[in-house]
């Protein structure tokens, strides 16, 4: 892979500000709508971000539950905790996914959205995602599969290299193909897969599909060499978007997949 993203502080702020727009909040409502919180639970969320999503589980669970959020980036962390601070029931920790510091059986049910992607080895990780779950208990995991992509350009073979080179951000940009199997190797029993899509048939700024071009355009500026893709161009191609969405010619639509299961 060129690389993988860096969560900074700068980085936190954008996705914390991603996560808010009105797209991602429905896709939160979704996430929580198939996980069931339940008053007393325990809960973890590996991936907490900017604690969006713990802070809604953090509510729902209550004083006599608990809510963790885990998190490998620092600067993450400190969005969470800020925003979950007058929680005493939520707490914050920094983690990989791949190795989890709780005990057997910790956990009623954990989430983790746009986290397993980047995540290798995936069978050790949800080998340990199984091991902190109560029998019982249930998960919910939610990403993306890039090639369920469509987004429309004037430069279709630049649009291609642009995405070929963001793949290298993930390792494994079509995780959900694979994620049923994997989860039952681990042990888990899938009971629901959902589609939830990031649409945008026009522009809006405020939208999950004007976030991610800002990201896409950063990432790939740094990390396009490898695919011969220069600075201009990147700008070429982020410039080629701003214009069909002045012509009304903007359309952008992206797959994601959550899949519940029980152990």
């Amino acid at each position: 892979m060129s690389g993988m993203l860096e969560f900074d502080e700068a980085a936190a702020r954008s996705m914390e500000a991603m996560y808010l727009t009105p797209d991602v909040v429905g896709q939160r409502s979704r996430v929580i709508d198939m996980l069931q919180p339940k008053p007393g639970e325990h809960m973890l969320d590996v991936g907490v971000g900017p604690g969006l999503l713990a802070y809604d589980l953090a509510r729902m669970v209550g004083d006599t539950g608990r809510m963790v959020g885990l998190d490998m980036s620092a600067a993450m962390l400190t969005v969470a905790r800020t925003r979950l601070a007058a929680m005493p029931q939520a707490e914050c920790v920094e983690g990989d996914a791949s190795k989890l510091k709780f005990p057997d059986a910790s956990f009623d049910a954990v989430v983790s959205t746009q986290v397993y992607e980047y995540v290798a080895p995936l069978g050790r990780a949800l080998s340990e995602l199984y091991r902190v779950t109560k029998p019982g208990g249930r998960v919910l995991i939610l990403d993306t599969d890039w090639r369920s992509i469509v987004w429309h350009s004037s430069d279709k073979a630049r649009m291609d290299r642009v995405l070929t080179c963001w793949d290298d951000h993930l390792a494994d940009p079509h995780l959900p193909a694979i994620l049923g199997a994997a989860l039952r190797r681990a042990g888990f029993i899938v009971t629901r897969v959902e589609i939830v899509p990031m649409l945008a048939p026009h522009w809006q700024p405020v939208s999950y599909a004007a976030g991610i071009m800002r990201t896409i355009r950063g990432y790939v500026s740094a990390n396009g060499e490898k695919h011969g893709l220069t600075r201009d161009e990147v700008q070429a191609w982020y410039n080629d978007q701003l214009r069909l969405a002045e012509r009304g010619e903007f359309f952008f639509s992206l797959n994601r997949y959550a899949f519940l299961a029980s152990r």
